[in-house]
Order: C-alpha cells, then structure tokens, then sequence
C-alpha cells in the first residue's frame, strides 16, 4: 500500500468513525485485498478440508467490523489489528466447536517465529488462545504484541505505532511473550517444541 493510499485509509477510517457511511464503501475496496492477505495468513495455519473458507472469513469479519459503530479508528494499523483479532475470534469459535465436535481435531502446533508464512504447520487456535488469555490477565500489552504480530503479520513498527510504544518495546515484548508462551504451552502439547526453534 503506497503512502498516499495508507493516509487515504486513514482519512476514510476516521469519517466512517464519525458516521459518513459512504467513506465505508470508498474504504472497503482500498482494504478488501489486504483482508484477504490476512485471512489467507490464517487459513494457510488451519487444516486441510477447513468448513470456512477464505472469503467467507473476509466476509464474516467484515459484518463483524460493520458493527463495530463505536470504534475510534486511529489509522491503518489499527484497522488490520481489530480485523486480526476479530479473525481470530471467529476462527477460535470454528475451532472450539470443530473440537468439541471431534476430540482432538487432528491439530499441529503453532510456530511464533517472524517467517509467519509457514504454510506446513498447522495451528491449534484454542490451545494459543486459552495461553494468549493467560498472558493478557498478566500483561496485556505482550498479549496484543502477539495477536498483533504473529496473527495480523503487522511490523515492528506498526504494532508501536499502534500500541503508542517504541518499536525497541515491541521487539522485547515479542520475545518474553514467545518465551512465557512457551512455557504455558509446553505442558498441554508435546509438540509445541517447535517454537523452541523460533
């Protein structure tokens, strides 16, 4: 996204903020195609023969961000880190039901390392999403790192620029979150070992 088009986003999001429904429809075929880069960084973490698709994701959050009347927008940054963690609550959702439906699920475990397209490995979102929890109750801050890097694929920098931190802060917080992460999980999945190697 060239910078023009990145304060255009921004301009679009904060007149949406303040009810303009048109900047919505102006917005959305600015945003559509890195929603959708999004989603394919999730789904590329979900099992194979996955019930939702990569659209429906896009569409499912996009109603979701529809809703969402009362967020202040500060920029494009924030945008995709709302669109993340609301892709992540809808495919936790999937995931706890497909779970409760099949104990077990066939699930991999995840890699928190920086190369986030690493498509053989698959994820189990509720194990990730019960220590994310965990981690949010201790240190909010490092649990919106996580979510913001390793589910919205942002930068350094634009997890500062939306946490209001130093990118110095973020690359800290993202190696104490691996390392608790770690070490929360370890004990519910013998195969989590790969973040070892993060």
């Amino acid at each position: 996204m060239t910078p023009a088009t990145s304060n255009e986003v921004t301009q679009l999001l904060r007149a949406w903020s303040d009810g303009q429904q048109e900047a919505l429809q102006r917005l959305m075929p600015l945003v559509y195609e890195e929603l959708h880069r999004l989603a394919r960084h999730y789904m590329s973490r979900e099992r194979s023969g996955h019930i939702l698709q990569t659209t429906a994701l896009v569409n499912e959050a996009f109603l979701r961000l529809v809703d969402a009347r009362k967020v202040n927008w500060q920029n494009r940054a924030h945008f995709f880190a709302i669109s993340a963690s609301l892709m992540r609550r809808i495919l936790v959702d999937f995931a706890r039901t497909y779970q409760s439906q099949k104990r077990g699920g066939g699930v991999r475990p995840a890699s928190l390392d920086d190369g986030l397209d690493v498509a053989e490995e698959r994820l189990d979102l509720t194990v990730l999403d019960d220590a994310l929890r965990a981690l949010a109750a201790l240190d909010p801050r490092k649990s919106r790192v996580v979510e913001l890097r390793f589910f919205g694929g942002v930068s350094v920098e634009e997890a500062a620029e939306v946490l209001h931190v130093s990118p110095e802060t973020v690359k800290r917080d993202w190696k104490l979150a691996k390392a608790w992460l770690l070490r929360e999980m370890g004990g519910k999945q013998d195969a989590i070992r790969t973040l070892e190697s993060s």
